[in-house]
């Protein structure tokens, strides 16, 4: 059976796909292929589970008719069995109904009539987790999740991280601390820089090195930290997103917040302590096999929001770095 996997846009979103890819795997008569924004594709190409990738070259939040007809088009001709579309968006089951696929799975969603002809209503009480929603497409309606669940594995490539060590002239000598200081949905989701370079002053006091990883928009973020932290190095915008996965798999332990790279950095197997402030671990939690999660029980937390409504972000000050510190 052939299936056309329709990805997220978000980092985080793709890993935790891998669940669905190796659910689908399992079968052991799928050819699964990938379909994903520029921002997300590459990871494809780190599942072990996945055949060939394709880029949708279409950028976020961009209808893009016209370029979403020609590759459904294009993709007719690869005579997919199903497609199974991770999004709710309305514009993500388009191509998939463009190329003809017989069987187009997903939620409900945008009121999805017609582009989908497998629409599922999605019950959150019995799948709370991000990763059961996905890997309930995986089979009819109301069939038994895999147990355990599986955890999302991507491929390191070790050469390409000994070439972006050798390019960053960095070392590894004393253990790695990387830190993830970013969250693209808001503050609400970022632990103060304060407390990030206080974990960074204790590592590099232990001799270890401190790396701080995020994209180009990250940079602000991730400079705020090393002015208060000088031993650290901000490798922020410096690195593909391939190069920060094969990094993050050489560091010995990530703080990080509810971001794309804890994913990234639970699924090429490294220690992983993330900090939460407005989201919930019961719904998107750290999926590594050593994963711990730093938060307060406050009344008002979680709150699902970008910036703290009450103004003073409490669930994130008043979470000290000590307690993070205890785990590393």
């Amino acid at each position: 059976m052939k299936i056309l996997l329709v990805a997220p846009a978000w980092v985080g979103d793709m890993v935790m796909a891998d669940c669905l890819v190796q659910c689908l795997a399992r079968r052991g008569d799928t050819d699964i292929e990938v379909l994903a924004p520029p921002a997300t594709a590459a990871l494809g190409e780190r599942m072990a589970g996945v055949s060939a990738v394709h880029r949708l070259e279409v950028g976020h939040g961009e209808l893009g008719l016209g370029r979403r007809r020609a590759l459904g088009r294009r993709l007719a001709a690869r005579g997919f069995d199903q497609a199974i579309v991770l999004p709710n968006t309305f514009k993500s089951a388009l191509v998939p109904w463009w190329a003809g696929i017989p069987r187009r799975t997903g939620w409900h969603g945008e009121s999805r009539f017609g582009v989908l002809n497998d629409r599922r209503r999605l019950d959150p009480e019995r799948y709370p987790l991000m990763i059961e929603r996905f890997m309930a497409l995986a089979g009819e309606p109301g069939a038994p999740l895999p147990e355990p669940f599986p955890v999302p594995a991507l491929r390191v490539d070790a050469d390409a991280r000994a070439a972006v060590v050798e390019r960053l002239g960095l070392s590894t000598e004393g253990g790695v601390l990387a830190l993830c200081p970013g969250a693209e949905y808001g503050p609400a989701k970022r632990w103060p820089a304060h407390h990030y370079a206080a974990v960074a002053r204790r590592a590099a006091e232990q001799g270890r090195q401190v790396w701080l990883l995020g994209s180009p928009g990250e940079r602000e973020v991730c400079e705020g930290i090393r002015r208060l932290a000088p031993a650290a190095r901000s490798l922020a915008g410096e690195t593909s997103l391939l190069e920060a996965v094969d990094l993050l798999s050489a560091a010995d332990v990530v703080v990080c917040n509810d971001s794309g790279l804890m994913h990234v950095a639970g699924a090429v197997g490294t220690r992983v302590v993330a900090v939460f402030g407005s989201t919930s671990p019961g719904f998107t939690p750290p999926l590594g096999q050593d994963a711990r999660v730093a938060q307060l029980d406050l009344p008002c937390s979680p709150c699902f929001q970008r910036t703290c409504p009450l103004g003073h972000l409490r669930c994130l000050e008043e979470l000290e770095p000590q307690r993070v510190m205890a785990w590393l």
